[in-house]
């Protein structure tokens, strides 16, 4: 068996998207494949997370869902055919072992949760808690907005650096796994 590296994907549960969301998705599924680095991710079967892991698999690589139980009773949404399916009791666990289980951080097209996430390994970043890579991958400029906000909060001094001294942003899923240190 190849040995793995990690990488934590944080990206939409959602099914009503774009196409060049989901083509981006299943691309980097498939690089996360070939260059044997392993996917962890909330467990969905659903949204980018069911395109990436679908393809991750197609591709012969290795998903590690985690999802809590309150998600996973509910009929089609976790992702059953991870390699290893974590249940965990709260959404603050799942992100914990999330955490804990990568070697690097992806923050893809999302909502809500996705932002939180990306905002969460940013802020432990920020912190000094790790010192692992993030990647904001801003397909089709979905995050355009935010950047310039960051910018805004660095310029108005709520910050004193500027988020991308803390994290690297591409546009295409083929600059991810360099970017991360994680490409062959």
């Amino acid at each position: 068996m190849a040995s793995y590296r990690s990488a934590t994907v944080y990206c939409s549960s959602s099914n009503e998207i774009d196409d060049v969301y989901t083509d981006a998705a299943s691309r980097l599924g498939e690089l996360f494949a070939q260059h044997h680095v392993q996917l962890v991710n909330g467990g969905g079967s659903v949204g980018l997370m069911g395109v990436m892991a679908r393809a991750v698999h197609t591709h012969g690589g290795r998903v590690v869902g985690v999802i809590p139980h309150a998600l996973k009773s509910i009929e089609g949404v976790a992702y059953l055919a991870s390699d290893e399916l974590i249940l965990t009791d709260t959404m603050r666990e799942r992100k914990r072992i999330m955490y804990e289980r990568s070697d690097g951080y992806v923050a893809m097209a999302g909502g809500y949760g996705t932002l939180e996430e990306f905002l969460e390994v940013l802020t432990l970043r920020k912190l000094g808690y790790h010192d692992k890579p993030i990647v904001l991958l801003n397909t089709d400029g979905f995050y355009d907005d935010l950047l310039v906000f960051f910018d805004i909060m660095t310029d108005a001094g709520f910050s004193r650096e500027p988020a991308s001294k803390y994290f690297e942003v591409v546009t295409q899923p083929e600059e991810v796994l360099p970017t991360l240190g994680l490409g062959e």
